[in-house]
C-alpha cells in the first residue's frame, strides 16, 4: 500500500533535508511512535520504518531512545515471573 501527501519545500529546508531523508525520517518515527504506544510490535515496527529489526535498534540507540521501557510495575512482574521458573 502506498500513502502519499504533499509537504511545503519551507519543511525540508528548515529540517536541512532531503525527500529521502525525510520519508526515511517519517516512517522511523511515525515506527517508534506505534511502537512507544504498543501498537506495533519491534519487529511490526522496523518492517514499517523499511528496515531489519537489528537496524531499527541501532537506530532507536543513535536517537538515545530505550528499546524496553519498563516502569517499575512491569519490571517487578517480570522478575517475578522470572523468579517462578524452574
Amino acid at each position: 500500500m502506498n500513502i502519499a501527501f504533499s509537504i511545503s519545500e519551507d519543511i525540508l529546508m528548515a529540517i536541512n533535508g532531503n525527500a529521502n531523508e525525510f520519508t526515511h525520517d517519517l516512517r522511523f518515527f511515525a515506527a517508534l511512535a506505534w511502537y512507544r504506544k504498543n501498537k506495533l510490535s519491534l519487529g511490526k515496527a522496523a518492517e514499517l520504518a523499511g528496515c531489519e529489526k537489528l537496524d531499527f535498534i541501532a537506530r532507536m540507540q543513535r536517537e538515545q531512545e530505550p528499546v524496553f521501557d519498563y516502569g517499575p510495575d512491569e519490571l517487578s512482574s517480570v522478575f517475578s515471573d522470572v523468579a517462578k521458573l524452574p
